[in-house]
């Protein structure tokens, strides 16, 4: 089966201090994500003020497992999330599977 990627772009809230936000991604990924099954890895990507993560899964299960274990956010998520603005325009969300790499 191919690699599943979990890709999000959105914006953080005003006066959000990136570098905050980049200890609660990093705590979050060490603590949480990182040792979820399938888990590969976790690209943070910024254009402008637009942020984008792709967290790569061996499977596309491992990728739906990661999801539902993500629906009861922990502290660190808790955290994690204080720092983004979901209203904001723009945010997408989207899950794929990885049919070729080059």
């Amino acid at each position: 089966m191919p690699k599943a990627i979990y890709y999000v772009s959105y914006k953080l809230k005003k006066g959000t201090s990136t570098e905050d936000f980049l200890d609660a991604a990093k705590k979050l990924n060490d603590e949480f994500i990182s040792k979820q099954k399938g888990y590969i890895s976790w690209q943070q990507m910024l254009d402008g003020d637009t942020w984008a993560d792709q967290i790569s899964f061996e499977t596309m299960e491992d990728l739906e497992n990661f999801k539902e274990a993500s629906k009861n956010p922990d502290e660190l998520a808790q955290n994690f999330y204080s720092h983004i603005n979901f209203t904001a325009k723009g945010n997408k969300l989207h899950t794929y599977s990885v049919e070729r790499s080059y």
